[in-house]
């Protein structure tokens, strides 16, 4: 048994993702939609680069950056 990553689940996610399983996909890694939306949004500043999308770009970074030290910290918590 060893320590999780940070990164576990995110595969598995993705595949329930793409297969159409969204509840599943966010109970399996729930940083996943942010991370998209992260990236999205890193796409349309690029394109744009608008005030509005920088400060929806930092909020959605910081989300995802949360949301996976959260996943992380309970991973490891219910394991020991």
């Amino acid at each position: 048994m060893g320590i999780a990553c940070p990164g576990c689940g995110f595969q598995s996610a993705v595949i329930e993702l793409l297969k159409g399983n969204i509840w599943e996909s966010i109970q399996t890694y729930p940083a996943l939609v942010p991370i998209i939306t992260t990236i999205l949004l890193f796409f349309i500043h690029l394109k744009f680069n608008s005030k509005l999308t920088a400060v929806t770009l930092k909020s959605s970074f910081f989300l995802s950056i949360t949301l996976i030290l959260s996943n992380y910290i309970i991973k490891l918590i219910s394991q020991s």
